[in-house]
């Protein structure tokens, strides 16, 4: 049966927040109250009718960092119509304006510390239309706007929920240019109604992820909008920030993505942790250490679950989950793991070493029976739906297995395939291997070409605080690994102080890909009698190999 919501739209859900004088929105020392926050996004509704243009889309760009301004606009949009653009301000130069001119931006609301961002970017969208209206967040004519909206307001109606694109989301860019996803005001009102994390008005989510990117609206605004609790901002995420944030907001709940949870873990251990009042955090990405680290230090609970911005599926990890899997779906969700030719993935098979034995038939892709239905679309961007979209089914471009129990382990990207002596495997199991040493605080698994042909095993390996690992203590280690098959032992280990993050904090494997062995942090070669550091002499013979096998142009 089909559930049904009582709030079909964001505007609704404000509109019922009106008269509510409990408090909204914490940032710095600033205070709003929902009574206010609706009235300031009244004023900003009437400041985007009269930015509108006719015969061109009603987008509006915001580029800046969290900050009131970006969620009124918000709020100002879903009560009038227009649509907001959240501009990812970690891009640059032409793909930064490619990012605005594609999703035909008719104005763009500039942060105060963003402006020089667009110095020598070309933003006229052709040459019949004139260039986007740039309006600088504390500029003179967008002051004006605002109390001008203040005087004389416009009257304004949203209209219904499912007709209204009230956002449009750029994807975090790991595996692939960004993509703008649809999100409609119905659609963010439905998932802060289902409200799976249990907030309640008295609740205080903390925020410090960023509001151009789906997790901070549908993780943590949308489900505080519906029982009228309040979140807590940051303009970025700082972990040396975490402790004091929450314990000066009370925050109960914060959200998070990528590697927050390990910033946060290495910052000094402080008695206060303790005394936070944090019942959960809820997030992606999470190691299995970092999870269990936190916990330990804070006391609250952390929630992982799978999911993506396109917002067509979701596994949450339940009491009994197995460590290091995702979850097993709910059946009416409708997950199935697929092999390129759509049929159903067997469950995976291991050896008594519990070594993964049919990893070729067992790991496929992530599908989504009937999800196309679901899902709202990327907006001007028919090549990415065509990938996305098939007979109705919604196919994810994430590898896992299932175990013979219903569970979902995770097996990387689709672009996440490894080819060696002719044989395909994913990355993530390799990840879960590497992980297990107690050096290691992250690892990350990636393909990168081999001279001759194929691809080899690159790692990057991302150290605990004060620890080291050696080449000898490497090859004893995983000499101890029964489940580490046979071709997945990596050619090249680079040990990094940090490692590349997108936007939205999640893992960057393309920026590892592209530099392979070409980077000043150590690197380890595996050999014969076993791992030694990467020398000038390598890189020499290496690059020599590349052209004598005619894949001189693979070269990073």
């Amino acid at each position: 049966m089909t559930p049904t919501f009582p709030y079909g739209s964001i505007a609704e859900l404000l509109l019922a927040r009106a008269e509510d004088d409990h408090p909204a929105l914490l940032f710095g020392d600033r205070s709003l109250t929902w009574r206010e926050l609706v009235a300031a996004a009244r004023e900003r509704a009437t400041v985007l009718t009269r930015l509108r243009r006719e015969g061109r889309p009603w987008h509006v760009g915001v580029l800046m960092d969290n900050d009131p301004e970006f969620l009124l606009l918000i709020a100002g949009a879903a009560l009038c119509g227009a649509t907001v653009i959240g501009v990812n301000p970690t891009r640059r130069g032409a793909e930064l304006a490619a990012d605005i001119r594609g999703t035909d931006c008719q104005a763009l609301v500039v942060g105060t510390t963003h402006r020089a961002l667009l110095d020598d970017l070309d933003l006229a969208t052709d040459a019949e239309v004139d260039c986007i209206d740039v309006l600088d967040q504390d500029g003179e004519r967008y002051r004006a706007l605002l109390a001008d909206a203040a005087a004389n307001p416009i009257a304004t109606t949203a209209p219904p929920g499912m007709e209204h694109t009230l956002l449009l989301l750029f994807t975090s860019g790991s595996t692939g240019a960004p993509k703008a996803v649809i999100c409609s005001s119905f659609r963010l009102a439905v998932i802060g109604q289902l409200n799976r994390h249990g907030l309640v008005r008295e609740d205080v989510a903390y925020c410090a992820m960023p509001l151009f990117h789906g997790n901070a609206l549908m993780a943590a605004w949308a489900p505080i909008l519906v029982v009228g609790g309040t979140m807590a901002m940051r303009p970025r995420f700082s972990a040396s920030g975490f402790l004091p944030d929450v314990l000066r907001f009370r925050a109960t709940f914060f959200n998070y993505v990528g590697r927050a949870l390990s910033y946060i873990l290495a910052q000094p251990e402080s008695p206060k942790e303790g005394t936070t009042r944090l019942r959960f955090g809820f997030g992606t990405e999470a190691s299995t250490r970092d999870r269990e680290e936190f916990v330990r230090r804070y006391g609250c609970r952390i929630v992982e679950s799978y999911g993506s911005s396109e917002g067509v599926c979701a596994i949450l990890r339940g009491p009994d989950t197995p460590e290091g899997a995702l979850g097993r779906p709910e059946e009416q969700m409708g997950l199935e793991i697929l092999n390129a030719g759509g049929e159903i993935c067997p469950p995976a098979e291991f050896a008594p070493d519990g070594r993964l034995v049919n990893a070729a038939e067992a790991i496929g892709e992530i599908v989504v029976r009937g999800g196309a239905a679901r899902f709202e679309g990327y907006y001007n961007n028919p090549a990415a739906m065509a990938a996305k979209v098939r007979d109705g089914d919604y196919w994810t471009g994430d590898l896992a297995y299932a175990t013979a129990d219903g569970n979902f382990w995770f097996a990387g990207r689709n672009s996440d395939w490894i080819r060696v002596d002719s044989e395909n495997f994913a990355t993530a199991p390799i990840e879960r291997i590497l992980a297990r040493h107690p050096a290691v605080a992250t690892s990350v698994v990636y393909g990168v070409p081999d001279p001759r042909t194929g691809d080899e095993v690159m790692a990057s390996l991302l150290l605990l605080p004060g620890r080291r690992i050696e080449a000898a203590d490497l090859d004893t280690f995983l000499d101890a690994q029964p489940d580490l098959g046979t071709k997945w032992r990596p050619r090249l280990v680079r040990v990094v102080d940090d490692l590349p993050l997108t936007g939205t904090g999640k893992l960057d494997k393309q920026v590892l890909r592209r530099q392979a062995w070409l980077a000043d942090d150590p690197v380890l070669l595996a050999t014969a009698d076993g791992y030694r550091p990467f020398t000038e002499q390598d890189l020499t013979e290496r690059e020599a190999a590349f052209v004598a096998h005619g894949r001189q142009s693979l070269l990073p």
